[in-house]
């Protein structure tokens, strides 16, 4: 499935739906303690993000020019707006730079080097909106992840406060799958539980206010998370608030719109899931359809729009 990209000096060790991980070639092929993996034995990885764009699970084509680099450098605003937050990016004082091969140029802007964490198995689901996957489960259920919601809410509503609804973060080929805090406690302890529960809602509360003062609402996201391996800290990783984990309104329009549609009008893939939606039928054994080229135009025009409204054109 992966068109990863053969780099000089780095070996490839996996790739997901949309990102492609690498470890110093220098990297032993063995030790004692870690047989096998060599995202155990290396101290930090290179995380290229592609230009892949996936939507129910599934990788599609053609992918979305430009996208794995603006995806990256809003990770990186992200990650500079959260100075309190610890994050997994390698910075120039730290010892495990040293004697690396260079970031080839082809890939520079849509990488980050970070150091190697111990990831927890969850995806950090907050929602500060009723929209998606929580309006239909409020719409069964009348509350999302086993939370209770206030009667008569009406898809897009603000709800009353953010609320945490993990996921279990299922292997590449499985589907994700909705869990109680109950069950991350299970997967993960407590302690740890109760530390992903808070930064998510603390990162979320921040990122709100950041986006709203540029006229954007966040209206829902995920965050992953690992433990750093000399010190235990429970770590941010992975992109962060950007298009594809995160579902962005504008505000303006959500105040003035005529339809909901148009009120709920997202700086992601939204475009890509409802023609997807349309013109396929999801069925497991059938390869999705190619997307139509104004479908990949707009979709990149709307990953853009994001990016300048955020970072003010920066």
């Amino acid at each position: 499935m992966s068109d990863a990209t053969d780099l000089p000096g780095w070996t490839h060790v996996y790739s997901g739906k949309v990102r492609d991980l690498y470890v110093p070639a220098t990297t032993p092929d063995d030790d004692d303690d870690w047989t096998g993996d060599p995202l155990r034995r290396s101290r930090v990885v290179l995380v290229v993000a592609s230009d892949r764009v996936s939507a129910f699970d599934r990788v599609l084509e053609p992918a979305i020019p430009g996208k794995g680099a603006m995806l990256t450098k809003l990770t990186h605003w992200w990650f500079d707006q959260l100075p309190e937050v610890p994050n997994h990016l390698a910075y120039a004082e730290d010892d495990r730079l040293a004697d690396l091969p260079e970031i080839p140029a082809g890939v520079a802007e849509r990488s980050m080097l970070c150091r190697t964490l111990d990831m927890f198995p969850i995806e950090c689901v907050v929602r500060g909106y009723l929209a998606g996957g929580g309006w239909t489960e409020y719409q069964a259920t009348g509350g999302i992840g086993g939370i209770p919601l206030p009667e008569g809410l009406s898809n897009g509503d603000r709800l009353p406060e953010p609320v945490y609804t993990p996921a279990w973060k299922a292997p590449l080929g499985q589907h994700d799958e909705n869990i109680s805090f109950e069950r991350t406690v299970e997967l993960v302890g407590e302690t740890v539980a109760d530390q992903l529960r808070a930064l998510s809602l603390e990162i979320f509360t921040h990122a709100s206010g950041v986006a709203e003062d540029r006229g954007v609402i966040l209206a829902d996201t995920k965050f992953e998370f690992g433990a750093d391996r000399d010190t235990g800290i429970v770590t941010l990783a992975d992109e962060v608030l950007t298009s594809d984990s995160s579902r962005y309104w504008d505000a303006e329009a959500y105040l003035t719109a005529p339809t909901p549609e148009l009120r709920m009008a997202s700086f992601d893939k939204q475009i890509v899931r409802d023609w997807l939606a349309a013109n396929w039928d999801q069925a497991e054994a059938e390869a999705p359809p190619p997307l139509p080229g104004e479908i990949v135009e707009r979709t990149a025009e709307r990953y853009r729009a994001l990016f300048e409204r955020l970072t003010l054109g920066l």
